[in-house]
């Protein structure tokens, strides 16, 4: 019989048995058609176009990362798919709220277009939540409505609704807009699954989520978090921010292996050259979890989530995704297949984007050059000292913490430059109604300077912090010029920037390059003093009202967990 290629002496992983077993794979027509046990005499019915001697390696199915972000390497799914696949990534589960936030549907079918002939592949989520709450609480360059819905789900590439974030909307309001497009995907496509983002929900409140038919979660967990969603039922993808020590050391001892995955959700572009889901792989192993686990729940179980019964093991009629490690404890990916192809080999050559995007799309800063004035917030009183709500920022997690401090007054304009804390505005730039809203911001943030933005999670309007009007209008401006990006400013000189071109959250160039300058960014913030294990996503998503507690829109200050307005003074 003619095979493909034949993978002789390896060491081959099962995923059903979850052991690894020293034999030789037969491939035909990119799926696995034969795994043999070495002494066992089936080889020779086999002519295979290629052999591969596998010198005992480890062989590992392709990585499989079901809940992640494209946007938020700032790249394109072409580029994307470059960086990933030496990491070991196969396939991807991407969810495009934020491009659906700028554009509404258009943003994802042309990032369904631009993924066409990538080595990885490259499935999506239908966005749930765009906005991530209400047009109350922030405006959007597009939304997603039951109408949009009722189109993506016809599409074979999407495989789930994307995370739930409307939590008040989705338990309060039988009507609301989650629960229509809910209930369009129980009586269209209801084999459909549900992704859910509810951080700190729990008792009767996450009872209700699920209830609703969300039944997944890839926020920050605690033992306790873990133990309550998988009790009620609750599948856990658990990313970077939740591998704490107690958090594998619970998931290992209650043998829960069954119940949860491993996943990316967002990785920055400097970040995404040294590693993707491989990281996360090495990390658990290295925190204690057995590796024959670890590889069961980046391969095996996140495929099963997802329904993806053709992939996630080695076994025959699965399509022939596999990786050769030649260090398995410490993870050390020496080649990777796609389809049974070889796609890695220890060098990558980076290309060019093939596939680009409307003309539209490079024109979606709708915005005014703005001036030092714009910095200027007045105080409903006219001289004095007046509490203040404010941000405070910690080191290791996006969440921030509401806090109340006293500032001065002076001629009805509040003195923030001679405080302790950063302005934070957020400026409108779709051209709806140029709201502008002001914020205070402390903590481990930064101590001089500005930084400006368009890629602020998820309404992503333009917001910029400072500790002066100077630089926070140099900030503000040059990302206007440059149609979008990321702009760090010191002494009025821009120290850093990225250009984000298409709709002010990605980049189109080559993902090595887009890196070197994403890498300077977070550098030169870290100058200014801004302290963080992730300054990007830091900064990013202080406008992000579903994640608590206090955040600001172009709206105003928003009660993440009560999901209303509140002011910036007491």
């Amino acid at each position: 019989m003619e095979i493909d290629l034949l993978i002789k002496n390896v060491q081959v992983y099962n995923a059903y048995i979850k052991k690894f077993i020293h034999g030789d794979v037969a491939v035909l027509n990119q799926k696995f058609l034969y795994i043999s046990k070495i002494g066992e005499d089936h080889n020779q019915d086999f002519i295979p176009k290629k052999i591969i001697d596998g010198n005992g390696k480890y062989m590992i199915p392709g990585l499989i990362d079901i809940h992640m972000h494209i946007e938020s390497s700032m790249t394109t799914p072409f580029q994307f798919s470059q960086a990933v696949i030496p990491h070991g990534v196969t396939t991807v589960v991407a969810d495009p709220h934020e491009i659906a936030n700028v554009f509404g549907i258009e943003g994802i079918l042309a990032m369904l277009k631009s993924t066409k002939n990538n080595v990885v592949d490259i499935l999506y989520s239908i966005p749930s939540s765009v906005p991530s709450t209400t047009k109350l609480l922030e405006t959007t360059g597009g939304s997603i409505e039951v109408e949009d819905v009722s189109e993506l789900i016809k599409i074979r590439e999407i495989c789930c609704l994307g995370e739930v974030m409307n939590f008040k909307g989705l338990i309060n309001d039988d009507e609301s807009l989650i629960n229509r497009i809910i209930k369009k995907i129980k009586d269209e496509r209801p084999n459909l699954k549900i992704e859910g983002h509810c951080p700190k929900i729990t008792g009767l409140d996450l009872a209700k989520f699920i209830y609703q038919g969300v039944d997944a979660d890839h926020t920050q967990q605690t033992p306790s978090s873990i133990k309550e969603k998988i009790e009620n039922g609750m599948f856990l993808e658990i990313q970077h921010k939740s591998m704490t020590q107690e958090n594998i050391k619970y998931l290992v001892e209650n043998n829960l292996y069954e119940h949860f995955c491993l996943v990316t959700d967002d990785v920055m572009a400097d970040r995404l050259m040294d590693g993707h889901l491989n990281l996360l792989v090495r990390k658990a192993i290295q925190m204690g979890m057995p590796i024959e686990m670890a590889i069961y729940v980046s391969t095996y179980t996140p495929a099963r989530r997802m329904l993806l019964h053709d992939r996630g093991s080695i076994a025959p009629g699965k399509i022939a995704d596999f990786i050769l490690l030649s260090d398995i404890n410490n993870f050390e990916i020496d080649k990777v297949y796609k389809n049974g192809k070889l796609e890695y080999d220890g060098e990558q050559q980076y290309k060019e984007s093939e596939i680009g995007f409307p003309p539209e799309f490079y024109k979606s800063v709708k915005l005014d050059y703005v001036s030092q004035s714009d910095f200027q917030v007045s105080a409903p009183i006219e001289k004095g000292r007046i509490d203040c709500r404010t941000m405070k920022v910690t080191p290791h997690t996006t969440f921030t913490i509401e806090e109340k401090n006293t500032l001065e007054v002076k001629d009805g304009k509040l003195q923030w430059q001679s405080s302790p804390y950063c302005l934070i505005t957020v400026f409108e730039r779709y051209g709806k109604n140029n709201n502008k809203a002001y914020g205070l911001v402390g903590g481990s943030v930064i101590k001089e300077g500005a930084i400006a933005t368009t890629y602020a999670h998820d309404h992503h309007n333009l917001m910029v912090m400072g500790k002066n009007p100077k630089d926070m209008t140099i900030a503000v401006n040059w990302i206007i010029e440059n149609g979008g990006g990321y702009c760090v400013v010191k002494d009025g000189k821009v120290l850093a920037g990225v250009e984000l071109s298409v709709g002010g959250i990605i980049s189109e160039e080559r993902i090595d390059i887009l890196a070197g300058k994403v890498k300077s960014v977070s550098e030169k913030m870290g100058i200014l003093g801004y302290e963080h294990d992730n300054r990007i996503m830091s900064f990013s998503t202080l406008s992000l009202p579903v994640s608590p507690s206090l955040k600001i829109s172009d709206r105003g200050l928003i009660d993440v967990v009560k999901q209303e307005r509140v002011d910036l003074f007491c």
